[in-house]
């Protein structure tokens, strides 16, 4: 069944549930009620509302990165944080919700491959924030999309193209807006269009678009791909918004880097302590991490740490109390296997306070 398809039956049959989407690492959730949209949630980087907000210029680098600190302190969503701050207000944060999840619907019908699934009558995630958007409507577009595609892939082979500036290209620049001068320099960088889409913060269909008009223009020239084994896979510097994208972000971390993995995790169950998806992965992250931290960080249950400071500068240490207390139990003499032993925290814990105190300097391992 086509996306145009599913999307007729569930609109025709005014269906309530959850449409789940997976391909490769990438997982999408569209939810329904009553056969209309009403929200979507995604685990590509490119659809974080982090990203989102700075392509469409609704924040910039800095407002972003303050409301990302302030999230962490506490917790709260980024887009409630954004307007405690006064960089955006409820409609514009309820209009860009609207947007993002279009922009990842309409990236459905560029899919060549995938699986789904319809859980009917599964109930809404309480962390969403509705819309409604008619499926009717969002069907028309995608077809646009579908042929509007295929006419740029007639200039721009793949996201592994390479491109390079033609002669003359500086005159005309007076006549290109800001996106088309960023896309230059990123160009001029030896970027793929893959690398571009995700420094650009955009969709492929919008760079696509762009780049096609650069090269029909002279402006541009295609030069050559990057081999498929040497595309490099670009991770964005952002958080995603709700805790079921948190999970799926740090699903997508686990092999990678775990400690990061384990960091997102519980920062999803800080907002939201009894979540099973969150609470489930924890093991399993922890796991990961211990036994990355023994085969990558030069550790091993029998090192042993030792202070490299006096006792007499540990009151000036900025530490939390659980800290204060991995640190009361390194005497010279035991190794990390006693230590855990003997402190009441989780292992994956207890080893990122050591590794931290080693970070920080104020303990080394001989």
């Amino acid at each position: 069944m086509s996306l145009t398809d599913l999307l007729q039956f569930l609109a025709a049959g005014r269906k309530s549930g959850t449409l789940k989407f997976d391909r490769a690492k990438i997982t999408k959730q569209v939810y329904f009620k009553n056969g209309l949209i009403v929200g979507s949630k995604s685990n590509d980087p490119r659809e974080y509302l982090g990203q989102v907000l700075l392509h469409y210029g609704k924040v910039n680098d800095a407002q972003l990165k303050a409301a990302r600190e302030a999230q962490r302190k506490s917790g709260a969503k980024l887009g409630e944080v954004l307007v405690a701050q006064g960089f955006l207000t409820e409609q514009e944060v309820l209009d860009i919700l609207k947007t993002r999840t279009l922009d990842a619907i309409y990236d459905l019908f560029l899919w060549n491959e995938g699986d789904f699934e319809f859980y009917d009558e599964d109930p809404l995630p309480g962390d969403l924030l509705l819309i409604e958007v008619e499926p009717t409507n969002v069907i028309m577009e995608g077809i646009y999309r579908i042929d509007e595609l295929a006419r740029y892939h007639t200039l721009v082979p793949s996201d592994r193209a390479l491109l390079e500036l033609a002669s003359g290209w500086t005159s005309c620049l007076a006549k290109l807006g800001k996106e088309f001068h960023q896309i230059l320099f990123l160009i001029e960088k030896q970027m793929s269009v893959a690398e571009i889409c995700y420094h650009m913060h955009a969709s492929a269909f919008h760079v696509y678009g762009q780049l096609y008009t650069l090269i029909s223009e002279g402006i541009v020239r295609v030069n050559g791909e990057k081999p498929e084994d040497e595309a490099p896979a670009v991770e964005i510097e952002d958080l995603p918004e709700s805790v079921t994208e948190m999970v799926w972000s740090a699903e997508r971390k686990l092999e990678k880097d775990p400690e990061a993995a384990l960091q997102i995790i519980h920062e999803a169950l800080q907002q939201q302590p009894n979540s099973p998806e969150a609470q489930a992965l924890l093991p399993v992250a922890e796991e990961k991490y211990v036994k990355h931290v023994y085969s990558t960080g030069g550790l091993t249950p029998q090192s042993v740490p030792q202070l490299r400071i006096a006792p007499a500068e540990m009151t000036n240490l900025q530490m939390d109390p659980q800290e204060g207390f991995v640190l009361s139990r390194i005497n010279g003499s035991w190794d990390i296997q006693a230590i855990l032993s003997i402190c009441p925290f989780r292992e994956a814990d207890c080893l990122r306070m050591i590794k931290k105190l080693r970070d920080r300097e104020v303990i080394a391992f001989e």
